[in-house]
């Protein structure tokens, strides 16, 4: 299922903390082990062309709410984040 995402903290709409909304709700993605090929995917699904940068972990705010994806690990080639190979949702070992 393809699930919507947004961008949260950053200076203009194609840069920010990666949000997943899931059961109603919005959450975060866990940003350990996430690399370009994942932002690549988030770009595209967000209509903001190519994947320029990864910042380094906690360059943006903390979020609120569940963390939601944790462990994402895309080809680059899917259309959605949410298509990903990524941990059961809602599953994580990360803290705000």
């Amino acid at each position: 299922q393809r699930a919507p995402l947004r961008l949260s903290d950053g200076p203009h709409r194609c840069a920010g903390r990666v949000e997943v909304f899931y059961q109603q709700e919005w959450g975060t993605v866990c940003d350990d082990h996430w690399d370009l090929r994942d932002a690549s995917v988030a770009c595209r699904q967000l209509g903001c062309g190519a994947a320029l940068s990864i910042p380094n972990p906690g360059h943006f705010r903390p979020g609120l709410g569940p963390i939601w994806l944790d462990d994402i690990n895309c080809t680059g080639t899917e259309a959605a984040l949410s298509y990903c190979r990524v941990t059961d949702w809602g599953k994580n070992n990360c803290h705000h």
